[in-house]
């Protein structure tokens, strides 16, 4: 297992669509660990594999944070095929750290996916979890947390982090 480096907006890999997983090969299963390592490693709930450099529709999430192993659900190819409700939370990115702001999803969402052996799978999700679901497959569409808000409030959101890594330097 490897550590992965992230990729940062605004690097334009993360505003494109991610492929299907044809066939789940051990370089998905190579990709998946590593994934999951880099996931703990940042001290996130998710990450998505455009958020890795890789064009391919995997996406892994634990909202325990690597304290109850089996809270790590990887999905393979997902497909959200419904929400319900709404809620409203404070969200971030691992690839556009230090800058976050409340953000209104769906309080449950159904998804379609395949697990690491190529099993179909189906799972009903609320809260943090289904807020995680949600953000991780819109990086797959090529999309940020912050395209879902106002242009006002996104502009502001963009032009903190740009200061931010500015003076980082």
């Amino acid at each position: 297992m490897a550590v992965l480096p992230l990729t940062m907006f605004p690097d334009p890999v993360l505003r494109k669509r991610a492929e299907p997983v044809q066939e789940i090969t051990p370089e998905i299963l190579s990709l998946v660990e590593d994934m999951v390592e880099t996931m703990y490693e940042t001290v996130g709930v998710g990450l998505a594999a455009p958020q890795v450099g890789v064009l391919l529709r995997v996406v892994v999430v634990d909202t325990s944070m690597g304290t109850h192993p089996e809270a790590l659900l990887v999905m393979i190819n997902p497909e959200v095929i419904g929400l319900e409700g709404k809620q409203v939370a404070q969200e971030g990115c691992l690839s556009a750290p230090g800058v976050a702001d409340d953000l209104e999803r769906a309080e449950r969402v159904r998804v379609r996916y395949l697990d690491r052996q190529g099993k179909s799978c189906e799972l009903e999700a609320e809260g943090l979890l289904a807020r995680a679901i949600q953000h991780e497959v819109d990086h797959l569409d090529g999309h940020l947390y912050w395209d879902r808000l106002s242009k006002v409030k996104r502009d502001q959101l963009k032009q903190q982090y740009r200061k931010q890594r500015e003076q980082k330097g």
